[in-house]
C-alpha cells in the first residue's frame, strides 16, 4: 500500500541513523551553548557602553 515507507528487518541498520541524529543533537546543543555565551558578552558590552544613557533615559520616566 505505502511503499515508500521502509522499515528493516535487520534492527541493525537503524544504528548509522541513530548514531547521525545523536552527532547533530550535540552539535546542536554546543552551538546553542556558543550562542548563548556570544550573546550574554554582547549584552554585557553593550550595558557598558550605553550604562549611562539608560539610567539618563530610567530617570526620566
Amino acid at each position: 500500500m505505502m511503499p515508500f515507507l521502509y522499515f528493516p528487518e535487520d534492527k541493525s541498520e537503524y544504528l548509522p541513523a541513530i548514531i547521525v541524529l545523536i552527532i547533530f543533537t550535540i552539535l546542536a546543543g554546543v552551538a546553542m551553548y556558543l550562542f548563548i555565551k556570544k550573546s550574554k558578552k554582547d549584552e554585557q558590552k553593550f550595558n557598558e557602553k550605553f550604562d549611562q544613557r539608560i539610567k539618563e533615559a530610567e530617570d526620566q520616566n
